[in-house]
C-alpha cells in the first residue's frame, strides 16, 4: 500500500519535462478546483482549503504539486501569502493539444465529405453547384490548418 506523500514523491522523481508535470498536476480534481478558484483571484491556503473536507496540510500538499508544475506561485504581502495562478503552463498545454485538434477537424471534415458522397450515391443525384462550392471551401480550410 502506498502513502499519498510517497506516491507523489515517486511521481516527481519520474517527471522530467514540464508538460508531464502539468498533466500530472491537472490529473487531480482537487487541484483543478484550486486552479478554478485561483482563476477568480489570489487566495490564501486557508481560503483555498475552505470548500474541501480536508486539512489545510492536505491542501498544502496539493499546492506544492501545483507550484512544482509552475501552475501557481506564492507572493508575500506582510503576513499574508496569497497563491496566484500562473497561466503560461496552461498555454503550453493548449499549444500541444492544438495539433490534435487540427487532426480531428480534418478527420471529421473528411468523414462528413464521405457521408455526403454516400448520400448522393444513394439518391442518384450529382452534387449541385452550392454543394461543390461548400466542399471546395471546406477543403481549403482544412489545408490552412
Amino acid at each position: 500500500m502506498y502513502e499519498t506523500s510517497r506516491l507523489t514523491t515517486r511521481w516527481f522523481n519520474m517527471v522530467h519535462d514540464r508538460l508531464s508535470s502539468v498533466f500530472f498536476a491537472l490529473a487531480d480534481p482537487t487541484r483543478r478546483g484550486v486552479l478554478a478558484r485561483l482563476a477568480t483571484g489570489d487566495a490564501t491556503v486557508k481560503e483555498l482549503a475552505a470548500p474541501y473536507e480536508m486539512s489545510v496540510a492536505a491542501v498544502s500538499k496539493h499546492l506544492k504539486v501545483l507550484e512544482a508544475a509552475g501552475l501557481i506561485s506564492q507572493a508575500r504581502q506582510s503576513q499574508w501569502r496569497p497563491r496566484h495562478l500562473e497561466a503560461a503552463p496552461l498555454q503550453e498545454v493548449l499549444e500541444w493539444l492544438e495539433d490534435y485538434r487540427r487532426f480531428w477537424v480534418r478527420s471529421l471534415d473528411s468523414l462528413a465529405e464521405h457521408l455526403r458522397a454516400l448520400q448522393m450515391q444513394d439518391s442518384g443525384k450529382k452534387p449541385n453547384r452550392s454543394q461543390r462550392a461548400r466542399r471546395a471551401t471546406t477543403s481549403k480550410e482544412g489545408k490552412k490548418s
